[in-house]
């Protein structure tokens, strides 16, 4: 596929995936962001980090989405999947309103289905069919900001699942339904 026209698809394709997927509110939010937007990252697995502008003039950036993918790429297997630029979506969402000074701490980006597996068996709360093995789930905690009002922002944002784990200091956000626990 030609670089412009796989821009294209994937312009279309994640435009597509955000309106069948977000709520209106959220939906709206997004309309109104930047015309650039920039994440930064720490995964505390690997010691990497990444900050990198993954859209910018209407497209996602697919050089910088590869630099995601492997940032939150599966640490224990290295196996690698694309994250769905609608996570990517909601961590902006997220960063506008709280200006954090700090990058997203990673607890957990993409997993693949063994390790899936194998975290189901090793610990509780590991959902079988958890949308960390289709790259469209993120742990995260914010250094300097409160999980539990981390996690209250993530619920007003009506974006999709929000999981609390406040002995594990961290909050989950997925693009699943709207859903939390």
């Amino acid at each position: 596929m030609s670089r412009c026209h796989r821009r294209d698809f994937l312009k279309l394709s994640a435009g597509a995936l955000l309106a069948g997927l977000l709520p209106q509110p959220a939906l709206a939010a997004l309309k109104t962001l930047e015309p650039k937007r920039t994440l930064s990252f720490y995964n505390i697995h690997t010691n990497e980090t990444l900050r990198a502008c993954y859209f910018c003039q209407g497209d996602y950036r697919p050089d910088v989405l590869e630099k995601v993918n492997y940032l939150l790429r599966d640490y224990r297997t290295d196996k690698i999947l694309p994250i769905d630029p609608a996570l990517l979506d909601q961590l902006y969402a997220i960063k506008s309103r709280v200006r954090p000074r700090t990058p997203f701490y990673v607890i957990s980006g993409y997993r693949c289905p063994a390790t899936n597996a194998m975290l189901r068996r090793t610990s509780s709360g590991v959902a079988r069919h958890s949308l960390h093995t289709k790259g469209q789930a993120i742990d995260i905690r914010l250094p300097g900001y409160s999980t539990r009002r981390l996690r209250d922002l993530c619920l007003k944002l009506r974006a999709g699942g929000v999981g609390y784990y406040p002995k594990s200091d961290f909050v989950h956000i997925d693009t699943g339904r709207v859903r939390s626990w």
